[in-house]
């Protein structure tokens, strides 16, 4: 009786030491709304294969794309109950919640890509993502380049008057309200996995993303003309969980950080070199290509930029830096 008494116990422990590094690791949902061969998706699933491994497999994420989860303000409410554990979502997004991070969303309030990336490395950038985090309890990782938003639509447009009266599908965040009331269109928020079939069936006449998220939702199949509007230079975030960051160790923070902050450097260079050499690629499909007069737009938006009744949520102090981004 003693030796089976033994050899239970025996077998019993080792059973125990099998079960335990099981047991340690933690399982993590990174939930966002862009397609599997987009930069978005295939550097979150590089970043949560580098912190599976430089943290021993404690740390196992597994990556939810094309809107499994929700749409963005379904995400976005899911990381505020603890439901998923980390997001990628648009600043605008984000701003519904502290409306300063998402002042980089009024129409031409940044100059081009250098400033934006001037932006994404500035003190200011941290201060502003600082309030978001006080105000929620989540930590914001990295910004990521989304693009220049351009219109299209089945028409050619080449000034702001030409887009009066227009419905215009927009993200279903309240500062994209601000470009339409420029250019005097008909705001239509629709979710992102929606906007194909609203532009097939005519329920909108037209929409607005950068031209990598053009092609890899394949909207010119629906669209005829692109007008390079450029007039949003749209931005991601990484958002990790309060849940989450505040059980993580201080190393374990160090690695989160790291290894984000180089997806989202990764993924910025992908979309920038996608965005370069696209317009080129549309016209080879056969779909206009047009320019359109930039500064007219410019003009048009500028009024709005720290009107209250526009959207706008930031300070003038806020602004003002942001312009002397250098």
């Amino acid at each position: 009786m003693r030796v089976s008494g033994m050899r239970f116990l025996v077998a019993a422990g080792f059973a125990l030491a099998l079960a335990q590094p099981a047991a340690a690791q933690t399982k993590l949902k990174w939930a966002h709304v862009y397609e599997v061969g987009e930069p978005y998706h295939t550097q979150a699933l590089w970043a949560a294969e580098e912190i599976r491994k430089r943290t021993a497999g404690k740390y196992e994420i597994q990556v939810f794309p094309a809107s499994q989860l929700g749409n963005e303000n379904q995400i976005n409410e899911a990381l505020g109950l603890g439901t998923v554990d980390m997001i990628y979502t648009g600043v605008a997004f984000a701003g519904s919640i502290h409306k300063p991070i998402a002042i980089t969303n009024a129409p031409y309030v940044l100059r081009d890509f250098d400033h934006w990336k001037a932006y994404r490395d500035s003190r200011l950038f941290r201060d502003i993502a600082a309030g978001y985090e006080q105000r929620t309890g989540h930590k914001v990782m990295s910004l990521t380049y989304y693009g220049q938003r351009m219109v299209t639509a089945n028409r050619e447009i080449r000034k702001p008057e030409d887009m009066k009266g227009m419905k215009l599908r927009v993200p279903p965040a309240p500062l994209f309200l601000m470009f339409t009331k420029s250019v005097g269109a008909n705001a239509t928020p629709i979710a992102f996995a929606e906007v194909y079939l609203a532009l097939q069936q005519g329920t909108v006449d037209g929409q607005e993303n950068p031209l990598p998220t053009i092609m890899a939702k394949k909207f010119y199949e629906v669209q005829s003309h692109i007008m390079l509007s450029g007039h949003i230079t749209e931005s991601l975030l990484v958002i990790v969980g309060g849940h989450v960051w505040k059980r993580l160790s201080d190393a374990e923070k160090k690695t989160f950080d790291e290894i984000l902050v180089q997806a989202a450097a990764r993924a910025t260079d992908e979309i920038r070199a996608q965005e370069l050499k696209l317009a080129d690629e549309f016209r080879k499909l056969g779909k206009t290509v047009v320019e359109v007069d930039r500064e007219a737009f410019r003009r048009a938006a500028m009024p709005l930029h720290n009107d209250p009744a526009s959207g706008a949520g930031w300070t003038k102090e806020q602004y003002d830096a942001l312009q002397a981004v250098k």
